[in-house]
């Protein structure tokens, strides 16, 4: 397989995303830094599209179809909004930003997905959203990589 598409699909997995992607495509492929940093980009923002609408689709499906799922769903999205609601809607937009932009395991483009879903935020303002603190997160994960690299 092309070594530009394994980086962009691992992007798109959780808890690697850009984290991984970034430095197996400079470090050990040798990819152009350009190249890597623009498809880790674009794979990890297009995942959190396609999560946006699957997160929906999995809260209406199943609770229709499964009693169990509705009420585990409703529980844990009223104790999630009632726990962090207040904070989000201070620093709602900038809340997503920097959740995605701090590349640390269990923050990124998935978790952010879920937070969007959670707190109703629209999913083109949240792709966008994402879409920032994406970018964020690879030039930092970039950095730190050439800059090991070069140790």
């Amino acid at each position: 397989m092309n070594n530009l598409i394994e980086v962009f699909l691992l992007s798109m997995t959780p808890i690697a995303e850009l984290r991984g992607s970034i430095p197996l495509g400079i470090a050990y492929y040798n990819l152009p830094v350009w190249q890597v940093f623009l498809v880790s980009i674009l794979g990890n923002t297009l995942i959190s599209f396609f999560l946006l609408y699957l997160f929906e689709w999995l809260f209406n499906f199943l609770p229709k179809h499964f009693a169990v799922f509705r009420k585990i769903f409703n529980f844990l999205l009223e104790l999630t909004k009632k726990r962090h609601s207040k904070k989000f809607e201070i620093y709602r937009d900038l809340a997503l930003v920097i959740l995605v932009a701090i590349p640390l395991p269990f923050t990124g483009a998935w978790t952010a997905s879920i937070c969007a879903f959670v707190f109703n935020i629209p999913k083109l303002r949240a792709v966008t959203l994402i879409f920032i603190g994406v970018f964020i997160a690879g030039l930092i994960v970039t950095l730190l990589t050439l800059g090991i690299i070069n140790i």
